[in-house]
This record gives C-alpha cells, structure tokens and sequence, in this order.
C-alpha cells in the first residue's frame, strides 16, 4: 500500500468550483485534508503555521458543521477518539473539549504537523488531546479507539480493503468507522474524476468485513457514513 506522509494541498480550493482546483502538480485542497492519507499521490506539506489559517478558516463552518457531525457520532464522556488525517486539529480540538472525561489522537505523518497539533493542545490546556506521528502504514495509536475518524481521506486511499482490514485491529470492542467524502456533486473538493460515491464506499467497506450502521444526509457536499465490524 501506498501512503504519503504528506499533505494535498490548495488553498484555492476553497474557493474555487471543482473544475478548477488544480495545482500545477495536480495537488487539490478542497478544506481540511489530512497528511496521514493513505494514497497513492505524494505531495510535500511542511508549513503548518502557514495552512492553519486555510483549514481552520471559520467560513467552512457553514458546510463542515463541525458540532453537528460530533453530535450526530453520539460519543461518550469517555471515549477514545482518533482522527486519522487530524491536519492542524480542525475536528480533533472540538472532539478533545466533548472527551472531556476520554481521549482524541490526532494522527499524522507529517512531523510538522503533529509538532503544531501538540502545540495547539498545549496552549488550549486540552491534556486529553495527543498529537500522534504515524507511520505510512500505521496509524502507530497508543490504544484501541472507540472511534476512527477520517475526514476527506477515503478516497485517497491506495488498496483500500486491506487498509480497512488492518484498521479494524484498531478498534475496541463495538468500535466505529466514520467517514466523511465529498459527494459527486460538491462545488469543493477534489475533480469529480477522483471522488468516490457513496455507495462505492459501502460495498467495499463490506468487502473489508464491515457492516453500515448509519448514514447521515445533513452535511451538503459530503456523504457521512458511519460502520462497525460486521457480526
């Protein structure tokens, strides 16, 4: 398999239709796009001061709707959250402050990156919060999690059913899957050649030996699925 230690990204992307959100090296960055991404591209990213202020930026609020995808994932005081591909902490913070009692490892390759997440939790006073450098292959968590968040990874992914197969390792007991890709007819995001349907990612998450849970509509240019290990 195939994973780069490094960040896609745009920040132009933000602001521009699909069609339009090419880099010179193809490199795309539609928001937040984590630099633990298992994929088969390899673009560098080493700047985290520099692309905090484009993934953070409270304008992706109004689609991202952080608060109501961390409600809609009905998590416990106590649960162990990791955001595989957590960037500079745009969900991994607000999943840290509804942990209060649990445990969020922001997970990424990129060194940089996880030097500005540690960073990030040490000035918000969040010690639930670790900031986790991963191998390519290996998300390297300290303990199995409640919950695996990958936001706008999936369709990144380079063999995609024996990476979800190890994940699964991965997982306590009743564990979760979240994801969370742009949909086919997102204004942003990657081109529409590179983006993965929903129903794409259902079948072969089955296939990796995962069963859907829930499915959540409420988010305009993502699909939101949510799966367990399949009985």
């Amino acid at each position: 398999m195939n994973l780069p230690a490094l960040i896609f990204a745009c920040a132009a992307a933000l602001a521009l239709p699909a069609a339009a959100q090419h880099t010179p090296q193809h490199a795309h960055k539609p928001a937040q796009q984590p630099s633990h991404n298992p994929s088969s591209h390899q673009h560098s990213f080493g700047d985290a001061e520099k692309w905090a202020g484009v993934f953070d930026d409270p304008a992706r609020d109004a689609w991202q709707k952080p608060h109501e995808v961390i409600q809609a994932l009905a998590l416990k005081p106590e649960a162990v959250v990791a955001d595989i591909g957590a960037g500079t902490g745009y969900f991994a913070v607000r999943l840290a402050h509804m942990v209060g009692k649990g445990r969020v490892y922001a997970v990424d390759s990129e060194p940089g990156m996880v030097k500005h997440l540690a960073a990030r939790a040490k000035k918000a006073g969040l010690k639930n919060l670790d900031a986790v450098l991963a191998r390519p292959e290996d998300p390297r968590l300290p303990s199995p999690a409640d919950l695996l968040l990958l936001v706008d990874v999936y369709h990144h992914i380079d063999r995609r059913e024996a990476y979800f197969r190890r994940l699964q390792s991965m997982l306590k007991p009743g564990g979760r899957v979240a994801i969370i890709d742009f949909n086919e007819s997102s204004p942003v995001g990657p081109p529409k050649s590179e983006r993965i349907a929903a129903a794409q990612v259902r079948a072969e998450m089955e296939k990796a030996g995962y069963a859907l849970l829930q499915e959540h509509g409420f988010l305009p240019n993502q699909y939101f699925l949510v799966f367990g290990k399949a009985r």
